[in-house]
């Protein structure tokens, strides 16, 4: 992993034995950081010119002035996009207002383009989409963390170009969580599912370009497939750089996940959905708190104190969960008074959350 990304900054060619890093303007002069979307927008969406494209995108496809890529793509006359294909949570995240029905066909207002989820209903594109496409362009931006279902998406598209031998364009971002601390075991071969789908740690530290490099290279698609990838790269990020200090518009990755808060405990305390436990779900704060009606939390936060875990403050809290706006989600015990610990980060940069989280589990 470290040779991969190491080579992603450092390869003087810009190529790889089946990717290659798209050369771009050096912005080095400026003091802010570019998205891959970003970039090619500056380079006036030259690698699309002509081309029936697909894309796979949600909400948080947007410029660092909040504007989307399908409004942007939407001013160019000779760009035709035939196909968008949605992760899980759909395009526009949870309330969808912006895709429309015709009547068994879901099309995108803006650009009239077929809208396929590669989710819920097939997790491939029907092939007669993929006889039309010259190009495919992803931009979506990951939590860095391996539960995220959307690098296990962008896998099963990378099959279904190989085969039809589209090439495919990813345009890099952030990783939100920073691109230094790597936390977490591999999974086991045995236990690889759609949240588990390849053998990285469950904080990866990787953006979302440097993972799918590591995908395409080390043939971690079924049998071995390999597409033609190109990574349009960020410009101005630096791997000790959080979310909040990029200076980027924020857009919720995944519907539960408000906040940058929110993001760094989850890349922990998700482990705690296998448990009896709830962990905020049905409260405005999920993944800051977790309890139940049977916790004795006055013990359990003198045992939790005497950790001393870095970066992280505890206090009880009473709750009471209620159906949940997080995806037609169920919390545990809903609409039972339940007894909880109230988790709030004191130092970003020091907290471990896959270190409190296994400590609670320990703790019950």
């Amino acid at each position: 992993m470290l040779f991969i990304l190491f080579c992603f900054s450092q390869a003087s060619d810009n190529r790889y034995e089946y990717s290659s890093i798209v050369s771009v303007p050096d912005l080095s002069f400026f003091n802010h950081v570019y998205t891959g979307l970003d970039i090619l927008e500056q380079m006036d969406f030259d690698l699309l010119h002509g081309r029936n494209i697909g894309i796979l995108c949600n909400h948080t496809a947007v410029n660092r002035n909040n504007k989307h890529l399908l409004d942007l793509l939407s001013n160019v006359d000779d760009i035709n996009i035939e196909a968008i294909f949605e992760p899980e949570h759909g395009i526009w995240g949870m309330d969808d207002k912006r895709a429309k029905l015709i009547g068994n066909k879901r099309v995108d207002p803006v650009s009239g383009a077929r809208v396929f989820n590669l989710f819920e209903r097939s997790l491939y594109p029907p092939d007669w989409i993929m006889k039309k496409l010259d190009i495919i362009v992803i931009d979506i931006q990951d939590t860095g963390v391996r539960y995220t279902t959307f690098i296990s998406s962008i896998t099963k598209l990378f099959e279904s170009a190989s085969e039809y031998e589209i090439p495919v364009v990813v345009l890099d971002r952030p990783n939100p969580l920073g691109g230094l601390k790597i936390e977490g075991p591999l999974p086991r071969e045995e236990f690889q599912s759609f949240e588990a789908y390849h053998l990285v740690p469950i904080r990866h530290g990787m953006t979302i370009g440097e993972l799918l490099l590591m995908v395409n290279e080390m043939g971690w698609v079924k049998d071995l497939k390999r597409v033609d990838l190109s990574i349009v790269p960020m410009a101005n990020w630096k791997r000790e750089q959080y979310f909040d200090e990029t200076q980027l518009p924020w857009k919720k990755p995944s519907p539960y996940i408000k906040d940058l808060n929110t993001l760094i405990m989850y890349s922990g305390m998700d482990l705690l959905r296998g448990t009896n436990i709830n962990v905020g779900f049905g409260t405005d704060t999920p993944y800051l708190m977790f309890g139940s009606p049977w916790l004795a939390t006055k013990f359990f936060l003198e045992k939790l104190d005497m950790l001393s875990l870095p970066g992280v403050k505890f206090k009880e809290v009473e709750f009471r969960p209620k159906g949940s706006p997080y995806y037609n989600r169920v919390p545990k015990y809903n609409g039972r008074q339940c007894s909880g610990i109230e988790i709030s980060i004191s130092d970003k940069k020091i907290v471990k959350p896959l270190e409190t989280a296994t400590s609670i589990i320990t703790l019950i």
